[in-house]
């Protein structure tokens, strides 16, 4: 793949001065140089591998946890079989201990087995690490719980995700390739129920695209941005941004904080979209142009200017939604449904 350009970096930030309000205003994905450089678990890993996995041991619970494995030949990259009709590789269950001694019995091997801790809940399972290992949500009045990603050189295909994120690289270093979300025609994502990691993945292989399978990839590559991040150095992931992660030692550690824009009792907007595909994607064309322009003036353009022309009292599901229209509208819609 060809170099692309670096994703803008900052400077100076610190755990306790996270420039949250900017970076959700700014909407662009942004490189928090040596945010994290003060943690603990970055300090313990300056020395080797053996010091982090010693660090992590500390906090380990005993609590049996999933994990990904995967053969020599898969690569690192868990992902699918030949005709996409599986994965592989396979999940198993043991405890973050048992994992780093599975990652060390193959740390000097030139083509190990992929081993993956993925998005491991840190509170559960390693209580006592955000302890001086930690972002400040806090203090912008927000209750994040941050996941740990533990493996050896694992690579996980470009995806998206709805919540915005903080991707904090704290043990090894990490490439992040990104793409803007308009780009996701020309990522050719993959299946949408059966996934790697729980979202839909590009079928492109980043490390050797195929054009002529993929042509319009390279219309994606146009507007890719890339960059290597340092233990301590952090990544801000905007929603719904496209995300390739590929981890460059034998041994890796990330922490990262998803968290929404919207309160709790709006829901994610995937099961609307299965809903649509349902309803609308394959009725005549004249049907979908005329539900595409209901839905840029219901869902998509201006929110007050639906029911500006009616009184506050008859707007019901036009009015701004609350806790308890959003109830009501869920009552409707699970009633409409089971039908």
């Amino acid at each position: 793949m060809p170099d692309l350009p670096p994703i803008r970096e900052r400077f100076g930030c610190r755990p306790d001065t996270l420039p949250l309000d900017e970076l959700l205003a700014d909407g662009q994905p942004v490189v928090l140089r040596g945010i994290a450089r003060s943690w603990e678990l970055v300090e313990a890993a300056q020395g080797d591998a053996a010091g982090a996995m010693a660090y992590l041991r500390g906090f380990d619970n005993g609590r049996q946890v999933p994990y990904s494995y995967g053969p020599p030949e898969i690569g690192g990259r868990p992902y699918y079989n030949e005709d996409r009709t599986a994965l592989n590789f396979e999940v198993r269950r043991g405890t973050v201990s048992q994992v780093l001694d599975e990652i060390t019995a193959h740390l000097g091997d030139p083509a190990p087995p992929t081993y993956y801790l993925a998005s491991l809940l840190v509170d559960e399972s390693l209580p006592g690490l955000r302890a001086r290992n930690d972002l400040d949500f806090a203090a912008h009045g927000l209750q994040v719980r941050p996941s740990i990603w533990i493996g050896n050189r694992v690579v996980a295909s470009c995806h998206h995700d709805v919540p915005n994120n903080i991707a904090c690289c704290v043990v090894g270093r990490r490439r992040f390739t990104l793409f803007p979300p308009e780009q996701v025609g020309n990522l050719y994502p993959g299946p949408l129920e059966l996934t790697p990691g729980g979202q839909a993945v590009s079928m492109v292989d980043l490390a050797a695209p195929d054009l002529a399978r993929h042509p319009r990839f390279a219309q994606a590559l146009a507007h890719g941005q890339s960059a290597v991040l340092a233990p301590g150095d952090a990544l801000f992931i905007p929603s719904m941004w496209w995300h390739h992660v590929e981890g460059l030692e034998p041994f890796n550690v990330l922490v990262n904080y998803w968290w929404g824009s919207m309160p709790a009792w709006v829901p994610a907007p995937m099961a609307a979209m299965y809903h649509a595909m349902w309803s609308i994607r394959d009725r005549p064309e004249s049907e979908k142009q005329a539900w595409r322009a209901m839905f840029d003036y219901y869902v998509f353009g201006d929110a007050a200017q639906a029911g500006a022309h009616l009184p506050p009292q008859a707007r019901q599901a036009l009015a701004p939604i609350d806790e308890n229209l959003a109830r009501q509208l869920r009552a409707m819609l699970l009633a409409r449904l089971n039908r």
